[in-house]
């Protein structure tokens, strides 16, 4: 072949291929001094600062620009940087991220996307103001939202967000997905609800979430981004590194039907690309949606990919949620663990407990306890430099309600009786200490176990043997708990009420205790 025929058999070649349209983009991290959200000539630039089109993160230069390829349909961000603060919309959610969709999300879908961009502008700009942050601080953790209907979201409302307290160091709040049940216009309706906490406020996406018309994984949040930004970013809080990852596959590579727990290429290559720019003694937080604990349902060679990307950092906390139990899994060598010490895995309970389930009130709230006996609630994540520690609160009750006991009523006087004292720890798990003692008698070590919450049992018993109709829906049928344990009742004791105390303590070495009495009859 001559030299010209390669050349326009080249041609040829290259004029057939598609055009991905990529670009680069410019500009801008800087202090935005007066507030506008637009640069002026005297407003300076940030240095260092980590920038992302999804897959690549450069650094700001001193001067604050910074240059990235892009295409249609990434979303360029920036990673917050301690010590400074997007501005949040009217929604508190932070405004870090700027959609490069041209000609907009696809127009054939049941709900709405992201509306056409337009062509890249010539300077892409990140605002953000400077922030005296604290080291030690605390976010708001909630798992699962999932309304279904307005119904729904009223109770969301009632039961959970007006029960939130917050003080002076609670600085923004994460949702772990979930944040609608199918119906995506509910998103803006919960963003709504949402404004109540005056917070900052993080979303992940969940199975949930996602356009059920997409026909790629990368096409399936594009009514999340326009609602909450984009589905994979990170930022910074104090010494603190915040990571999400939207971590269901859609439709199932396998298969193509239904989901799948793993990640894309660009969202691995992100991770590992975000971390090559955080020192290794800060502390990382991930936060998605599916745990990894299930491998029938993930990849696993994506858990392995994202577990050998973060076996360099000592300090390391995933939160999840979708189960609509609450568990605290770790993860060592057996399972391809290979860090300095295990991985703790955060499967939180979910603030619809379970899905609105239960007998209602007095004012019409259903009473929504997970199938594992864990009363609807949600968390607080509590930072400390680079260490942390979660608190549960279960919702409408005190925050020293950690436990539910469950004993026999009455029992005979030096009667035979099968009966256990069952002990629901809440955020307990296997090797956690769980003591009790009856009146001043000795502290005695309880059974762990792994077996139906019988409190959880009676509830059911309630809906399955009531000869009339309850009011709401009966619950989901019970599964084994990961946070029970059991000791026998004492019937040698003097007639009479006799006091059972339970001091549990946690992961972080806080002590929680719990009481019951029982009464012993002739």
């Amino acid at each position: 072949m001559t030299t010209k025929k390669k050349l326009i058999f080249f041609f040829l070649f290259f004029s057939t291929l598609p055009l991905f349209s990529q670009q680069l983009a410019t500009g801008f991290v800087f202090e935005d001094s007066n507030g506008n959200g637009r640069k002026e000539r005297r407003e300076p630039g940030i240095a260092g600062v980590a920038v992302s089109n999804g897959t690549d993160v450069v650094l700001t230069r001193d001067d604050g620009s910074y240059r990235i390829p892009v295409k249609s349909g990434n979303t360029l961000f920036v990673i917050k940087p301690e010590g400074y603060q997007p501005a949040v919309n009217e929604d508190f959610i932070p405004q870090f991220y700027y959609h490069y969709k041209p000609d907009g999300s696809p127009d054939n879908y049941t709900y709405k996307g992201v509306a056409p961009t337009g062509e890249l502008p010539r300077s892409v700009d990140f605002a953000l103001y400077r922030y005296d942050e604290p080291e030690a601080f605390t976010a708001i953790v909630f798992g699962d939202p999932q309304p279904y209907s307005m119904d729904d979201l009223d109770y969301f409302s009632r039961k959970i967000v007006e029960d939130v307290t917050i003080n002076d160091k609670t600085l923004f709040g994460i949702s772990l997905g979930d944040i609608v049940g199918n119906n995506l216009d509910l998103q803006p309706e919960y963003k709504k609800r949402m404004r109540h906490l005056q917070l900052p406020w993080y979303n992940v996406m969940g199975n949930h979430d996602m356009n059920y018309d997409a026909p790629t994984d990368a096409l399936s949040d594009e009514t999340f981004e326009m609602n909450f930004g984009s589905a994979n970013y990170a930022f910074n809080y104090g010494h603190a590194h915040f990571i999400v990852l939207d971590n269901i596959l859609y439709p199932d590579p396998r298969d193509g039907k239904g989901y799948w727990g793993g990640y894309r290429l660009d969202q691995l290559l992100f991770l590992e690309n975000d971390l090559k720019h955080v020192p290794k003694d800060k502390l990382i937080v991930l936060s998605q949606h599916i745990h990894m604990k299930n491998l029938s349902g993930y990849r696993e060679g994506d858990r392995q990919r994202l577990f050998d990307l973060l076996k360099e950092f000592d300090n390391v906390l995933v939160m999840s949620a979708h189960t609509h139990l609450q568990e605290q899994i770790e993860y060592t060598s057996a399972e391809g663990w290979m860090g300095r010490k295990p991985l703790h895995e955060y499967n939180a309970g979910t603030t619809s407990g379970d899905w609105y389930s239960g007998k209602k009130d007095a004012n019409g709230l259903p009473d929504a306890t997970m199938r594992d006996g864990t009363p609807q609630g949600y968390a607080f994540l509590h930072i400390n430099g680079n260490h942390y520690s979660v608190d549960y609160k279960v919702a409408g009750r005190e925050q020293e309600y950690q436990m539910n006991i469950h004993a026999p009523k009455v029992v005979p006087h030096k009667g035979r009786s099968s009966s256990q004292i069952v002990v629901n720890f809440f955020m307990g798990s296997r090797n956690d200490p769980v003591e009790y003692r009856i009146g001043n008698g000795k502290w005695v070590k309880m059974q762990y176990i792994e077996a139906a919450d019988p409190s959880y049992s009676a509830k059911l018993f309630e809906w399955d043997f009531t000869d009339r109709l309850l009011p709401g829906r009966r619950p989901s049928n019970a599964v084994n708990s990961t946070h029970l344990w059991q000791g026998p009742i004492k019937t040698n004791l003097p007639p009479g009420e006799h006091l059972i105390e339970v001091r549990a303590t946690d992961r972080y070495g806080k002590q929680h205790y719990g009481k019951r009495s029982y009464q012993i009859l002739e």
